[in-house]
């Protein structure tokens, strides 16, 4: 089946910044692992990525959504991509490789004119460098990569907030911490 020929080839030949997850079970479940870009409010991340593809693929586009939250203008809030390739410009000879060079470029040069998320379009437009400190954040909390104890591979993590944090060096920004942890109780 072609898929599954050009998934091998991506897991062997991976494209820059993209790490295909081969699942030999299905082959039509297409997930990704996108690094951010350097010099993006995204570099410092590393954001999942699915690839729905129709039952009619690839004469019908598929669909994209990141399972990482992200803060960017043609991404919801849910996670889904808005782009043209997987829209009004696809051909059935694009492939997967190409939607997710395409999805990775996204992250460098985003369409606010089409956004699926109006606040991060707005921001975008209006104040850019509030819109990259608002996607920053987002990249630090849901995107962050840490180091494996064991000297393994990077990867995107799940933990919580307050496990990831570095370590406080001041007491007066200890004394916020247990400030905030004890109005969040009383929540």
């Amino acid at each position: 089946m072609a898929i599954g020929k050009e998934l091998r080839k991506l897991s062997q030949e991976p494209l820059d910044g993209i790490k295909v997850l081969m699942n030999e079970e299905d082959i039509t479940d297409v997930q990704a692992e996108i690094k951010g870009p350097d010099q993006t409010p995204f570099e410092s991340g590393v954001f999942k990525v699915k690839l729905v593809l129709p039952s009619d693929y690839p004469h019908a586009p598929p669909k994209g959504y990141f399972r990482t939250s992200i803060f960017h203008p043609n991404i919801s809030k849910a996670g889904e991509i808005c782009v043209n390739t997987l829209k009004k410009d696809w051909s059935p000879s694009l492939g997967i490789g190409h939607v997710l060079q395409v999805v990775r470029c996204l992250l460098i040069n985003p369409f606010p004119e089409s956004a699926l998320n109006e606040e991060a379009g707005k921001l975008f437009m209006e104040d850019y460098a509030e819109y990259s400190k608002k996607a920053r954040m987002y990249t630090e909390v849901h995107a962050r990569k840490k180091a494996e104890p064991s000297g393994g591979e990077d990867a995107a993590d799940g933990e919580p907030v307050e496990k990831r944090q570095k370590p406080v060096d001041s007491k007066a920004a200890e004394k916020r911490k247990m400030e905030k942890k004890k109005s969040l109780k009383r929540l």
